[in-house]
Order: C-alpha cells, then sequence, then structure tokens
C-alpha cells in the first residue's frame, strides 16, 4: 500500500498518467484486502469457525495472483517509458504479497491456536531484504555495513526544510526503503538501522532530531531500544515514534509509559505521519530552546559567579551568595599593608595614559602574585596605592612577619619596570572591622584606625623602602634586620616611631 502511494504521486508528478489506474488497483486492492482480514481476524470469530482459515487463506492467494499480474503489466508499460524506473518499488510490491500467500497458511493456523496476533506475528516474523535485482537476502544486517543517508532536496518544503534527520528503525528492508522513500519526499533528511543494536550505534554516534522505532525486531525489540535510549542521560530527550503492524492497546501504553512521543500503526497515512512527525519536532524543538535557555543562564549564573571571585575573596563571595549578605566582622589582630608608587601623579602628568596603565596592571599583577606567595591578601588598589592584610581571611601565626616578607620584593619588582619606579610600604598591625558595601557593585572593604595608622607609615618611608610602626616591629624585631627610622609627625596621629625592613635573613625568609 504505502510504495503504492508513493508511486502514484510520483506517476502524477512526472505526467505518466497511464501507470496511475494500474498503481490505484493495486492500492485499493490492498486496502480492501486489509479491511477485510481485520474484520474477519478476531479470536471469536477463529473459534465459531475453523474454516475461516481456508477462506482467508484463498482471499490472500487471489489477493496476491492480481496484484502480481497488475505488477507484470506495470514493469512491461515502464520499460516503454523512456527515463522512468519504477522497477525497484514494484518489485517489492510483488515480493510482499508473495510473501503474504506463502505465509499465510501457517499463519493463520497458528492464529487460530493461539488465538494471540501479537504471539503469531513474532513466531513468523524475520529480516528480509530485496538486492537490486529482486532476489531475496536473508542478511540481516546493511549490505555495506555503513550507514546509508539520503537527504532531501533543496528545492523541498515543509516540515523537513528546517534539515530535521530522522532515524528509522526497522528489520524489514521494504519498511525501512518505504519511510525513507515518504520521508525523504517530504523534506527530510534519513539514517536507517536495520535492528536495535545498529540504532544505538549510530545514536552515539551522531545526533539525531526524531527515531521512528519498529516495535516487532529480533533479537532487541523497540521495547528495548526505548529503554536503552530514555535511561541514557545524553539521549533521553530524543522524541521515539513507535511503530508497529498491530493496534494494541497494551503495546501502546507500555511505549507512551516507557517514554515514547507517539505511536503509529502499519499501514499508516502519509498525511496522518507527516503530521505526527511535525509535532514531536515543534516539540523537541522548543525543549532543545528551553535547554539553550538554561545553559545560557547557566553560562551566566558561572561568568556572574568568576566575576563575583574576582572582585570578593572566596569565602566572603561564598557567604555573599549563600546568605545574600556579608556578616560586618571585627578581626583583632590583622597586618594592614599600604604600597605606594612615588611620584605617581607626576609620572601620569609626562606620559600616555596607555602607558600609565599598562605599567600600572604590570606592577599590580607583580603585586598579587607576591602577595599571594607571602600569604596576603589583596584588599583593593586606589589609584597607585596597592593595599593588603595579613591574618584577615586566612589565619597565620604572625601577621606582621607576614606582612614584611612580601614588600622587599615588591620594591625590586618595580624597579625591574621599564619605567622604573619607586615604591614605599607602611605596615601596621591591630584590629580592623572587614564587610562587604555596596547593593549593585560589590567591595569588599576594611575599616579602622589600624587602616589609617598603616596609611600614615607609608607617607614616611619616602622615595623607596618598608617602614613598620612600632607596635608591628615589635613583632618580627628578632626575625629581620630593621633599623630605627626615626621619630615623626603622622598627619591625624601626632608623633609616631617607626623602624625600617632592611633584610630577612635567609632561613627565616624561606
Amino acid at each position: 500500500m504505502g510504495f503504492a502511494e508513493i508511486l502514484i504521486e510520483e506517476a502524477a508528478e512526472q505526467e505518466l498518467t497511464s501507470l496511475i489506474p494500474a498503481l490505484q488497483q493495486i492500492h485499493d486492492s490492498a486496502t480492501d484486502t486489509l479491511e477485510d482480514l481485520n474484520r474477519q481476524l478476531t479470536s471469536e470469530n477463529l473459534r465459531a469457525r475453523p474454516e475461516l482459515v481456508e477462506e482467508l487463506t484463498s482471499t490472500i492467494a487471489a489477493f496476491a495472483v492480481n496484484v502480481t499480474d497488475s505488477v507484470n503489466r506495470l514493469e512491461r508499460e515502464c520499460g516503454t517509458i523512456k527515463g522512468c524506473n519504477f522497477s525497484e518499488d514494484l518489485c517489492r510490491i510483488r515480493d510482499a504479497v508473495i510473501r503474504l500467500a506463502e505465509r499465510a497458511p501457517a499463519l493463520l493456523c497458528d492464529l487460530l491456536r493461539t488465538g494471540d496476533p501479537a504471539d503469531a506475528a513474532n513466531e513468523y516474523a524475520e529480516t528480509v531484504m530485496l538486492t537490486r535485482d529482486g532476489v531475496k537476502a536473508a542478511d540481516s544486517h546493511h549490505p555495506t555495513g555503513e550507514t546509508v543517508f539520503l537527504h532531501r532536496a533543496a528545492s523541498d518544503s515543509g516540515p523537513g526544510a528546517a534539515g530535521a534527520t530522522i532515524l528509522v528503525v526497522d528489520d524489514t528492508e521494504a519498511n525501512r526503503a518505504l519511510l525513507t522513500r515518504r520521508l525523504t519526499r517530504q523534506g527530510f533528511n534519513v539514517a536507517v538501522a536495520e535492528d536495535g543494536s545498529r540504532a544505538l550505534e549510530l545514536l552515539h554516534r551522531q545526533p539525531f532530531d526524531l527515531v521512528l522505532l519498529d516495535i516487532m525486531m529480533p533479537e532487541m525489540d523497540g521495547h528495548h531500544v526505548l529503554l536503552e535510549i530514555k535511561t541514557d542521560p545524553g539521549l533521553r530527550h530524543l522524541p521515539v515514534i513507535m511503530i508497529s503492524g498491530l493496534d494494541d492497546l497494551d503495546n501502546l501504553v507500555r511505549c507512551i509509559e516507557n517514554g515514547a512521543e507517539d505511536y503509529l500503526t502499519k499501514p499508516f497515512d502519509p498525511v496522518l505521519l507527516r503530521a505526527r512527525i511535525g509535532a514531536s519536532l515543534e516539540k523537541k524543538r522548543l525543549r532543545d530552546r528551553e535547554l539553550d535557555h538554561l545553559r545560557e543562564i547557566d553560562q551566566q549564573r558561572r561568568r556572574a559567579d568568576e566575576l563575583l571571585h574576582v572582585i570578593l575573596p572566596p569565602a566572603i563571595a561564598a557567604e555573599l551568595k549563600e546568605h545574600d549578605r556579608v556578616q560586618p566582622r571585627l578581626h583583632p589582630d590583622v597586618a594592614v599593608l599600604f604600597a605606594d608608587v612615588t611620584g605617581f601623579t607626576d609620572y601620569c602628568g609626562k606620559n600616555p595614559q596607555e602607558t600609565v596603565i599598562a605599567n600600572l596592571q604590570d606592577l599590580v599583577a607583580r603585586f598579587e602574585e607576591i602577595s599571594e606567595r607571602h600569604g596576603l591578601e589583596k584588599i583593593k588598589t586606589i589609584g597607585d596605592a596597592y593595599m593588603a592584610t595579613a591574618g584577615l581571611l586566612q589565619p597565620v601565626k604572625n601577621p606582621a612577619l607576614n606582612a614584611s616578607r612580601a614588600p622587599l620584593e615588591m620594591c625590586a619588582a618595580a624597579r625591574k619596570l621599564d619605567c622604573g619606579w619607586r615604591v614605599h610600604v607602611g605596615i601596621h598591625v591591630g584590629p580592623v572591622v572587614a564587610g562587604v558595601v555596596g547593593a549593585r557593585k560589590y567591595h569588599f572593604d576594611i575599616w579602622g584606625d589600624t587602616v589609617n595608622t598603616a596609611s600614615r607609615v607609608a607617607d614616611l618611608a619616602g622615595e623607596e623602602g618598608v617602614l613598620l610602626s612600632e607596635s608591628s616591629h615589635a613583632r618580627i624585631e628578632d626575625l629581620c634586620h630593621c633599623e630605627y627610622a626615626g621619630h615623626f609627625e603622622a598627619r591625624g596621629k601626632g608623633k609616631m616611631r617607626v623602624f625600617r625592613v632592611l633584610k630577612f635573613p635567609a632561613k627565616s625568609a624561606k
């Protein structure tokens, strides 16, 4: 029936109107025979009328003879029409009715014995392929061992015009060929698999938009393949339309429960097939769009997390994400370091802004590397000033010691730049309050007298060098070489005693 429908369409397209009546006769005869079989093949009829098997066998035999005669006449007529090649499809039609006539007696007898169409059909199901010369082959695999793709023509339109690719899974070559022809005519790209194992292999190798899956197949039936698809995280969203020769409610329910998108019975109406496929592909398109949207949201969230970790320390960022706020905390023993570039304002006035920013970026990057190596936490940069702490977010035994080891390397790193900057550093230890301010642009900062004192100490350091407040020096005077730098007036602090760091012994600097 299916190949007759396609040949009628193709004959009309090619204006081969003389072929259409015979093709229509084949189609009508097959339709009438199918309706007659469906009407009479019930368990009740078979039990009540055992002679029905013989009657139906005769009906099928007569049907096969009529179709075979029509096919033979069409083949002779096609041979006289230049450029017309329907012989392969006509061969499929003739082979199908011959096989039906050959198998009908045993199949009907078995149906009479079991009363179950599914059991009878499964017992006689097998894979049959036709070679190009029409000879039956028993091989259940594709002759070439390769996937066969048929692509839509560029001029096709309809649901398949967007390039959807469908995998047809059926153990019978004629069924695969019929669906492939029908789908390519409707504008789809088609691949075929002759059994369940081959189908799963293809699904793991390349993407598809839809699977048309036959239920009755040897070794691995369609139910098994469907379960494999729906339990695979990478395939579970792929729509599957089950195809069966049995109009069986139990089969339908089982397929839907296992995740099938839809269910079609053979022979199927081409308009209904197109509508069901179109609906399934539309659902997949909407689901793919939703997944793309979710992936975009997840990507934006990860990007936001990365930005949050750039501007906030990891522990603070984690607290902000979990509680949507950061609880301000008093930290009693924190070393605060300020490092400033000497003469930065004058340098900015004498050099291009690109050069200034490039050098400042290089300097801050080196400071960050040095800080991390010595256990310091960068807090922020304010213009040319670099601010860091020790013992704020990561506990250390002696915050003053950690903060004092890094600045000598910072001064050396600044001198190595092409601009030859000089850096002066001030360090003070004491209590600070830490927290996050801002509702739209978060900023982690510290406050308190310790911060102000460290800034004032840096102001006293001159053009280059590292100064410690008196209390900071007391924490490390036995661990490094320092010298008394003087007793100076500090803005807002009065007189301050400060000490200059000269070097660390090699042992303590490890």
